[in-house]
């Protein structure tokens, strides 16, 4: 009986045997099959080893805070030796716990999920991918269910372990992988979901993570709460039972709650221009592929700071020149009714200012109107604050302020409105059965129109010419185009400053004197005569070059350009970078051509740098995904800037290589006189800042083009404003009025509490006591005289250029051509 059962048993081991070596072979055959089927034509993965993922490019201010970004992919790369191991045990707990024990596929996994798939059949099957499997599908293949898929998926697999270290695959893997909300890769995803670089997340969120490749959709923070709670308590599960951590961090992190942060950093500044521009440079220079994967971190020249004041300044200015100019009505009209909310959130488009809200009328008072909002609350505007909402009649005229509210608001009109902080809620009382009695304390707002006007304004370093702040409209969300960068439009007498000093290098002085008399031009057969004429209509005689450029006085202007004639004022413009379609007709002395904002500001930067040639940049160096530079616009030569520490040796000097494009005397001179414009001329409502500041105001033919610009020591600023389809902007507007106040309040944040440091007065200048009016010198400091800026061998002396009599008229002078030597 034994013998037959040990005989049985040698049997069954044979059969058993055979049956495993007929296994073997028929599995081999299988493998052999699967390698010559499909092998052949799959992938070469050994591109994986030049591969370089499609990153974020960042896009900075100069003080290094994120401005934007622009990815196809949003995606971070982080080398594998800054990801913290809690990440990665994280992900390996959920993916693929033997990953660093497998060959690229893992038999066990395989022989589970065959299991459940025969158990399921009819249902989506499990592949049991590890990490590799899924480097070779995310990066080679498709990510088609099926039999076929998965065979191709494992051999690449096998041939990728073979080719790349487990460090290098976990790489890729981590980096790669869509995790949800536009992000790809841990870092991405650590940012989005938390605000956190990857070495500050807890374990649980480094869990939560990891709960994310099995379907982002799915485990959403705040829409699938609970799934993801308990999606993400499953893979801390598996870290505590593979060892990772200990039953204590298990439980803190089980613990702790799913609280996301998606909400950026409110920025306390907006850049979309010039965040706009800075993406057109990079994508014209290096291509839009290396703009949105190239990975590219770019330093911009943008101060936040700055950017805020000029937003804020542009557009108070915009509103304050609006409102000046009457009421245009509501936005739109809706029909009021039950659904009233529905359609007001339908119908109300962006107001793009902030705290502005658009409103409902909902009923006229005798004291004010109440309004409703989208959100179903409602709000009391008072009449007291409609008072500038005259009627807008055409041609830019208005009428008198409203009497009733009824001229200003009906039922059903859609308004803007704004929160008037400094006003206590009052109950409205009796309003709709629907609303209750009363509505307690209903917040109070003020009646707001969005502007027609547009303007744009640039501020920019005059000594580097790079651009600190930058906005080219009201608001970028109702209209992209940048009046700052793109707008070709006529400067008016902010171009005079440059036929002065052109006459300068042709030998006048701030005190020559120039004839401010009616002046006629044939302009040739068929064209008629050119009558140009003051903005007073008034004509003043003979008057120095620092008086008429002061008052912005047209005729001396054109004078002068005449005398020395149109071809040098054209020939310094080029110099200035000014002249691109400037003809040598005297119309172009009084700002006829076309220039941009930027250019012009960064023209009047020259003089107060002392002459020497600036170009306007928005980037100051950018650096490629390795953090190599690839471009700087300082491009100067520094050997001992590279240095470990300083101790005590004076800083480097660099080379000053700009171009002398204007003599730095003659520069000086012109600063003084623009100080002068401020001081006593065109643009004194500027003066009462108390800094140092020049500047020059610029209207165009019929109002049409309104402009300042100006600079303090170490800070040149333009302000444009008017309208995007040219036409007047009314009675009474000019530069001093709808542009001045603009430069104004933007000096007044931006130097806020700065000293006051005068302009910089180079050798070869001496100063000299003269009569304001007549440029005479003026022993004894009295009321009208200034000092005034000569270079050597040029001033007046007592005498020499006439005298005044008892009436001021001039009766005498000796100098210069002509008989009395007034031009």
């Amino acid at each position: 009986m034994g013998r037959a059962i040990a005989k049985w048993v040698r049997r069954l081991l044979v059969v058993g045997i055979v049956l495993g070596v007929l296994g073997a072979l028929s599995g081999a055959g299988v493998v052999l099959w699967a390698f010559l089927t499909f092998g052949p034509g799959l992938p070469d993965h050994t591109e994986l080893a030049q591969y370089e993922p499609p990153i974020i490019t960042r896009i900075h201010a100069g003080d290094g805070s994120l401005l934007t970004e622009y990815a196809r992919e949003r995606r971070i790369f982080v080398p594998v030796d800054q990801i913290p191991r809690k990440v990665k045990r994280a992900f390996m707990a959920a993916e693929d716990k033997n990953f660093y024990g497998h060959f690229g596929i893992d038999p066990m996994s395989i022989a589970r999920a065959m299991v459940r798939n025969i158990q399921n059949l009819g249902q989506r099957f499990h592949g049991a991918s590890t990490i590799t499997q899924q480097v070779a599908r995310n990066f080679l293949l498709t990510n088609d269910y099926s039999y076929e898929r998965k065979i191709k998926e494992a051999i690449l697999a096998l041939r990728i372990e073979k080719a790349f270290s487990k460090d290098r695959i976990l790489e890729l893997y981590l980096n790669e992988i869509y995790l949800g909300s536009r992000s790809y890769g841990v870092g991405a995803a650590a940012l989005t979901y938390f605000d956190k670089a990857l070495e500050d997340l807890t374990v649980a969120e480094a869990a939560y993570l990891a709960a994310l490749p099995k379907g982002p959709a799915n485990y959403h923070p705040i829409h699938d709460h609970d799934a993801a709670v308990g999606r993400r308590n499953w893979v801390l599960a598996q870290m505590r039972k593979n060892g990772y951590i200990d039953d204590d961090t298990w439980a803190a992190a089980v613990a702790e709650p799913l609280v996301p942060d998606f909400e950026e950093e409110e920025r306390v500044f907006r850049a979309d221009y010039f965040e706009e521009s800075v993406r057109r440079r990079i994508a014209e220079r290096y291509g839009s592929d290396a703009l949105y994967e190239g990975g590219l971190s770019v330093r911009t020249t943008l101060e936040p700071r700055l950017q805020a004041i000029a937003e804020r300044a542009l557009r108070d200015g915009l509103v304050a020149y609006d409102r000046r100019h009457g009421w245009r009505g509501p936005i739109t009209r809706i029909r009021l009714g039950r659904d009233w909310a529905e359609r007001l959130d339908a119908a109300a488009g962006p107001l793009a200012m902030p705290g502005w809200r658009s409103a409902l009328v909902m009923e006229l008072r005798d004291d004010g109107a109440v309004v409703g909002f989208a959100d179903g609350s409602f709000g009391w505007v008072p009449f007291e604050t409609m008072g500038w909402a005259r009627k807008w009649l055409p041609d830019q005229r208005f009428g008198y302020p409203p009497e009733d509210v009824s001229e200003v608001l009906a039922a059903g009109d859609v308004v803007p409105v704004e929160a008037l902080d400094d006003r206590a809620g009052e109950p409205i009382d009796d309003f709709f059965d629907e609303a209750g009695a009363a509505l307690g304390d209903t917040p109070v707002y003020g009646l707001r129109q969005i502007p027609d006007i547009q303007g744009a304004i640039v501020a920019l370093d005059p000594h580097t010419g790079r651009v600190l702040a930058l906005v080219g409209g009201f608001s970028y969300q109702r209209s992209q185009y940048n009046r700052a960068i793109q707008a070709d439009r006529q400067p008016g007498s902010a171009f005079k400053p440059f036929v002065y000093a052109a006459a300068l290098e042709e030998g006048f002085t701030p005190s020559s004197l120039i004839r401010d008399a009616p002046f006629v031009k044939d302009q040739g057969p068929g064209q008629g005569k050119w009558k140009p004429r003051n903005y007073s209509r008034k004509f003043f005689g003979p008057t120095t070059l620092r008086r008429g450029l002061e008052k912005s006085r047209n005729l001396m202007t054109v004078r002068l350009a005449d005398h020395i004639g149109m071809d040098k004022v054209i020939d310094l413009a080029a110099r200035f970078g000014l002249s691109s379609d400037m003809q040598p007709t005297l119309s172009f002395a009084l700002g006829a051509g076309e220039v941009k904002l930027i250019d012009l500001t960064a023209a009047y930067g020259v003089f107060v740098n002392g002459g020497r040639k600036i170009a306007p940049v928005l980037v100051d160096r950018i650096q490629d995904r390795y953090g190599r530079t690839v471009y700087k616009t300082d491009s100067r030569a520094c050997p001992d800037c590279d240095q470990d520490q300083w101790t005590g040796q004076a800083p480097p000097v660099l080379p000053d290589d700009r171009a002398e494009i204007l003599d730095p005397r003659h520069a000086y001179q012109m600063v003084s006189m623009l100080k002068g414009v401020v001081d006593r001329g065109s643009g004194r409502r500027i003066r009462s800042l108390g800094f140092p500041l020049a500047g020059k105001t610029g209207t165009s033919n019929e109002a049409v083009d309104t402009w300042f610009v100006g600079f303090a020591p170490d800070l040149a600023v333009g302000v444009f404003v008017g309208f995007d389809r040219p036409r007047t902007l009314g009675p009474g507007e000019q530069g001093a009025t709808a542009a001045a106040p603009i430069f104004k309040q933007f000096m007044a944040e931006a130097l806020g509490d700065q000293p006051a440091i005068p302009f910089r007065r180079p050798p070869g200048i001496v100063l000299v006591q003269v009569d304001a009016e007549t440029g005479l010198p003026a022993p004894g400091q009295t009321r009208g005289t200034i000092m005034e800026a000569f270079i050597p061998g040029t001033e007046p002396q007592p005498g020499d250029r006439g005298v005044l009599d008892g009436s001021g008229e001039l009766v005498r002078s000796d100098i210069g051509e002509g008989t009395d030597g007034i031009y």
